[in-house]
């Protein structure tokens, strides 16, 4: 099933249903990503120095921020 079939389908439920669900998905989702604002400042320059080196390499390909919300947006 796809977000474009389901969401219109969600956006249907009474406000207090459609928080429910949100809550719902937000933690089947768990916390999938270590937030920089959880580290102490070593372990952030630590950390964007690791991600800056990757885009050096090219091991990754850095997006706009246009990109990825096109993205997420499915």
């Amino acid at each position: 099933m796809l977000i474009a079939e389901i969401a219109p389908e969600a956006l249907k439920l009474p406000p207090r249903e459609r928080a429910l669900l949100a809550a719902s998905l937000w933690e089947s989702i768990g916390d999938p990503y270590h937030l920089a604002a959880d580290l102490d400042d070593e372990e952030a320059i630590s950390l964007a120095l690791s991600r800056d080196a990757e885009i050096e390499s090219g091991q990754v390909k850095a997006l706009s921020h246009a990109v990825l919300m096109g993205r997420l947006r499915g």
